[in-house]
C-alpha cells in the first residue's frame, strides 16, 4: 500500500507544480512536494519525465470517461445530436472536476503540456480508456460534414490547444474567486466559443499579395 500510496502523490503533485511552473519543473522538486525522501523517486515509478506526465493523463482519464460515456447515452435517448450536444458531453465534465471532485489544476496541466504526445497521440485514441472522445471526434466529424476536409480536420485538430486554453482560464478564475466553480453559465459560454471555432462560417477572401 505504501508503493501505491507514493505513486498517487507524485502524480498530485506533479499535476500540481507542471501546471503552475511548466512541463520543465525539476523531477526533484515534484518528488519532495509529494514527501519523496528520495530524488530518483519519480524515474522509480514512472522511468521518466515523459512518463510522469503520461501517467497524470492516465489517472484523470477514469473519472471523464465514466461522466462523457454517460452523457453520451443520455443524447443517444434523445435521437437528436448537434456539435454544442458533441462539446458538451467533451468539456462538461472537465469542468466538473472542481465542483464535483476537488480537482483544481489539471485544466493548467493540460495547457502546460499540450504539445505533449500523451495528448496529442491519434494513436491514444484506440485505447478503451479514450472510447467517450473517439465517438465525440467522430460525431464532430460527421457534423461538419459540409465544411471542405482540409478545414474540417485543421479545426478538428485545434480543438484541444483551444479546449485547453479556455478550460484553464475557468480554472484560474474559479481560483481567483472571479467565477464560482460550479457556475453554468460560464460553462456554456466555454461551449459556444468551441462551437464558434468549429462551426464558423467560410469566409471567401482575395488573395494576398
Amino acid at each position: 500500500m505504501a508503493v501505491t500510496g507514493a505513486r498517487e502523490r507524485i502524480i498530485l503533485a506533479a499535476e500540481q507544480l507542471i501546471a503552475e511552473r511548466g512541463p520543465a519543473v525539476p523531477l526533484r522538486d515534484i518528488a519532495a512536494a509529494a514527501a519523496q525522501r528520495n530524488n530518483s523517486a519519480v524515474q522509480y515509478h514512472f522511468g521518466s519525465r515523459d512518463g510522469l506526465i503520461e501517467a497524470v493523463v492516465e489517472h484523470r482519464l477514469a473519472t471523464l470517461e465514466i461522466r462523457r460515456l454517460e452523457l453520451l447515452a443520455e443524447q443517444a435517448g434523445t435521437g437528436v445530436t448537434s456539435v454544442h450536444d458533441l462539446l458538451e458531453a467533451l468539456v462538461i465534465p472537465m469542468l466538473e472536476l472542481g465542483d464535483r471532485h476537488g480537482i483544481h489544476h489539471y485544466a493548467r496541466f493540460l495547457e502546460q503540456i499540450h504539445t505533449h504526445r500523451a495528448v496529442t497521440d491519434a494513436a491514444n485514441l484506440a485505447s478503451a480508456q479514450r472510447t467517450s472522445v473517439r465517438v465525440i471526434m467522430q460525431q464532430l466529424d460527421r457534423e461538419l460534414a459540409d465544411l471542405p476536409k482540409r478545414l474540417r480536420l485543421r479545426r478538428l485538430r485545434a480543438l484541444p490547444t483551444v479546449l485547453f486554453a479556455l478550460l484553464a482560464d475557468q480554472e484560474r478564475a474559479v481560483e481567483a474567486g472571479k467565477v464560482a466553480a460550479g457556475d453554468v453559465d460560464a460553462w456554456g459560454e466555454i461551449v459556444d466559443m468551441l462551437a464558434g471555432v468549429l462551426t464558423a462560417p467560410v469566409v471567401e477572401r482575395a488573395p494576398i499579395r
